[in-house]
C-alpha cells in the first residue's frame, strides 16, 4: 500500500527566520493514488500579525485566528495524520521549514518532518518534466486543463485538493481512462453494445510490430519512465 499526504500551508510570511508561523495547514490522503476522503485542516493562531502582503494573498485575517488553536495544541493529531506517509508538497522547502520551525518551537521531540516522513517536491518535479516554463500551480492547472476556478485566494486545504490533482495528471494520467469508463457504468450511462463475431468470418490476420518499431515503443516508455520518476504504469504492465 502506498500512502501520499498532499500538503500545503498558509503562513504569516516568508521567512521562519524572521519569526513567522504557520496559520494554516491543508492535507489530503491518497492511498495507492486514489483520494480517499480522508483530510486534515487547521487554521491556527501564529502568536504574531500577519505581513499585509500574506493577507493579500491568501484573505486570512489576524481576527479570523485570534480564537483558533495554536500549533502545540494540535501537533498530536497532525503528526498522527501524516506519520508514515509521503509529503507531497508544491515548493517542499518552503512548508518544510514552516513545519520544522513549529517542531523546534515547541521543543518536540521530532526534530523534522522527514524523519517520519518521505518528502516528494512537485515544483522540482515540473520543472524537470517542463524546464523554461512556468511551473507554479495556475500554470499546472491550465497546462493539464485542471479547474482551478475556485481558486481566487490560496487556500491550504483547496490548494492541497488542486495539487493532488495536479500530481496524479503529471504523473499518470493515463489512469483516468479507465477511471471515467467506471464512473459512467455507476451513472447508469449506455454501455457500448458488445457484438460476437459471425463463426464463418476468416480469421484476422495479426501484424505484428517490427524490431524498429519495438525499440522506438520501449526507448518511449523508457523516456516517460524517467519523467516521472519510475511511475510509467504501462512499462511495470510489460515487466
Amino acid at each position: 500500500m502506498t500512502r501520499q499526504i498532499i500538503l500545503d500551508t498558509e503562513t504569516t510570511g516568508l521567512e521562519p527566520s524572521q519569526g513567522h508561523r504557520i496559520i494554516e495547514i491543508g492535507a489530503v490522503e491518497l492511498i495507492n493514488r486514489r483520494l480517499t476522503g480522508n483530510h486534515f485542516h487547521q487554521y491556527l493562531n501564529p502568536d504574531r500579525e500577519i505581513d499585509a502582503g500574506a493577507i493579500e494573498v491568501h484573505g486570512i485575517t489576524n481576527e479570523m485566528l485570534a480564537d483558533k488553536a495554536r500549533f502545540p495544541d494540535i501537533a498530536e493529531d497532525f503528526l498522527a495524520f501524516v506519520r508514515g506517509a509521503e509529503l507531497v508538497i508544491h515548493n517542499a522547502p518552503f512548508d518544510v521549514g514552516f513545519i520544522n520551525n513549529e517542531l523546534r518551537l515547541m521543543r518536540s521531540p521530532l526534530k523534522q518532518i522527514e524523519d517520519t516522513c518521505a518528502v516528494l517536491d512537485t515544483l522540482k518535479l515540473a520543472r524537470s518534466m517542463h524546464p523554461g516554463q512556468k511551473n507554479d500551480l495556475n500554470s499546472l492547472c491550465r497546462r493539464y486543463s485542471i479547474d482551478n476556478s475556485q481558486r481566487t485566494l490560496h487556500g491550504a486545504l483547496l490548494d492541497a485538493e488542486i495539487l493532488a490533482d495536479v500530481y496524479l495528471t503529471m504523473t499518470g494520467g493515463q489512469t483516468a481512462l479507465f477511471q471515467d469508463a467506471a464512473e459512467a457504468s455507476k451513472q447508469g450511462a449506455a454501455q457500448p453494445e458488445v457484438r460476437k463475431l459471425d463463426a464463418n468470418r476468416p480469421a484476422l490476420s495479426i501484424i505484428r510490430a517490427s524490431a524498429e518499431e519495438q525499440a522506438a515503443h520501449a526507448a518511449w516508455l523508457a523516456e516517460i519512465d524517467k519523467k516521472t520518476g519510475g511511475k510509467c504504469l504501462w512499462s511495470k504492465l510489460e515487466q
